[in-house]
């Protein structure tokens, strides 16, 4: 990377606006025309685009953009539980949180070549969050945007109570996809999986790959490291990549749920797809002091990538 590149990254590659409710988003740029836009609200990812300025994500257009109601798409971050498994509410409440950002963060060793554009946030929990989640923790996250436009995301979450505490995670990744109809998950095949639709009973996936003609609400256990989302119709697939993530959700609302939920538009299932690295099989339980570490990758390839070679090209991860 020569002076010039060095100089812009320096200058424009981050950019502070606020929203309308006043709070603060920051803009990731790269030199090639990437870009990735996190809202303080929740930590959460909202816009991923590539360098043709088109979006990988999905935002519903009946988006609630206003605390305490979590944002429907992007990447909103799940803890300190997933679904409604207890008595907080619904994906844990980190998502409807103002995050702040960190002014001194830990050194993260990030390949220098591929992490040019940062921001790091910090969130810890207020007096009255404590009423209901009695335990103290300091919940680092990074949002990285690579020189090639991949999307980085390092959590880090410690313990500094004097008391074990135990939870559930997930990146609850909303990807904007063609046609529903025309997309197909490799890299899950064979592997036993939670079907939120049948009381979380086991069943062990039998297809190829994983195709969609109807409600899907999963959880895969002990995935691969590196999962493909092939669109057909568009001709790309998303590589995600993750680390400390040994599940992976995958749900589509179809069309009847879709009309139940008021953030959601009626037809727009057609158009996303949620694949969330995650830990929720079994709960991460950290002693006093300790600190665990979840890292998720996403890219863009060409969909003539087949799943052999994502596992060669991406084997250095």
């Amino acid at each position: 990377m020569g002076p010039s590149a060095e100089v812009w990254d320096q200058r424009t590659a981050i950019e502070v606006t606020k929203d309308w409710n006043g709070i603060d988003q920051v803009l990731l740029r790269t030199p090639r025309g990437a870009s990735a836009r996190v809202s303080l609200h929740g930590g959460q990812v909202i816009s991923w685009r590539n360098e043709s300025g088109e979006e990988m994500l999905f935002m519903s257009s009946k988006a609630i953009f206003k605390p305490p109601k979590a944002m429907r798409g992007g990447i909103p971050i799940c803890f300190p539980q997933f679904g409604n498994c207890g008595s907080l509410e619904q994906h844990g409440f980190v998502r409807n949180k103002i995050w702040t950002v960190d002014d001194n963060p830990p050194h993260l060793h990030l390949n220098d070549s591929k992490g040019k554009s940062s921001i790091d946030l910090i969130l810890k929990p207020s007096e009255e969050d404590l009423k209901y989640w009695p335990h103290s923790y300091e919940f680092r996250l990074r949002v990285s945007l690579t020189t090639d436009g991949d999307l980085i995301m390092i959590s880090r979450i410690r313990n500094i109570s004097g008391k074990p505490f135990s939870f559930l995670f997930a990146y609850h990744t909303y990807l904007s996809v063609s046609d529903i109809s025309e997309v197909r998950i490799e890299g899950l095949e064979t592997l036993d999986y939670l079907d939120n639709l049948s009381q979380r009973e086991r069943f062990t996936e039998q297809g190829d790959a994983i195709t969609f003609e109807s409600e899907v609400d999963r959880v895969y256990l002990s995935s691969p490291n590196v999962i493909a989302v092939l669109d057909h119709e568009k001709k790309r697939t998303f590589v995600i990549r993750k680390e400390g993530l040994p599940d992976v959700v995958v749900w589509n609302p179809w069309e009847k749920k879709s009309k139940s939920m008021v953030d959601f538009g009626d037809e727009e299932y057609k158009q996303m797809l949620c694949v969330d690295g995650a830990a929720i099989e079994r709960p991460i339980t950290l002693k006093s002091g300790e600190e665990w570490k979840g890292q998720l990758e996403l890219s863009v390839v060409p969909s003539s990538f087949c799943s052999e070679q994502l596992d060669s090209h991406w084997r250095g991860f």
